[in-house]
């Protein structure tokens, strides 16, 4: 299964030690806000076992996210297809953190290594990202790592019930040149 590495990060496959910060992670609602209700532990940990099937069956997906230095469990960055009945087709790239892991830059460092995987390795042509409209942080990253606003893809999210949450704003970004990110590594495992 493919990790990948950058400066301070590892993206790999997930551990059963991870179950319980991942799970902590969906029962904070700061962490949550943007994402709709809390998820009991159950529901944490059959997330888990989806991500890890999806990276073993196509070798991408969400992968879990450590602190190098640390061996530190702080969430997950990566890709997947769009939902079915969305307005739009494509891959998007996403990231989700535990509170104590923001503002350090990691998600703008997975987020670089996930795109260098999508588009060198993967020949994604297009990456997308999708979030509220209120979920400014997210934009905030979305805009460093290069992503462009697609105002007239912004969307009221068929899969979310009326209300703040269903308001969704769309980032793209296209390959261009041979690398989109340096000091990212790819392992095979």
């Amino acid at each position: 299964m493919t990790e990948l590495r950058t400066d301070r990060l590892v993206l790999r496959r997930w551990k059963d030690s991870d179950l319980e910060p991942w799970a902590a992670l969906n029962a904070d609602p700061e962490v949550r806000e943007h994402l709709g209700d809390l998820l009991t532990r159950a529901e944490s940990d059959a997330s888990v076992a989806r991500f890890q099937a999806d990276l073993d069956r196509r070798g991408f997906g969400w992968w879990a996210v450590e602190v190098r230095a640390t061996g530190e469990f702080v969430g997950f960055a990566g890709l997947d297809p769009v939902d079915d009945g969305m307005p739009f087709t494509g891959v998007e790239i996403g990231w989700r953190l535990a509170r104590r892991a923001w503002g350090r830059g990691y998600a703008t460092e997975a987020a670089r290594a996930v795109l260098a995987y999508g588009f060198d390795t993967l020949g994604l042509a297009e990456i997308l990202a999708v979030t509220t409209s209120a979920n400014l942080r997210s934009q905030a990253v979305m805009r460093r790592i290069g992503m462009v606003r697609d105002l007239v893809g912004d969307f009221d999210d068929p899969a979310v019930p009326a209300g703040p949450l269903r308001s969704s704003v769309v980032f793209r970004i296209v390959r261009e040149g041979p690398c989109v990110a340096e000091g990212v590594g790819v392992a095979e495992g």
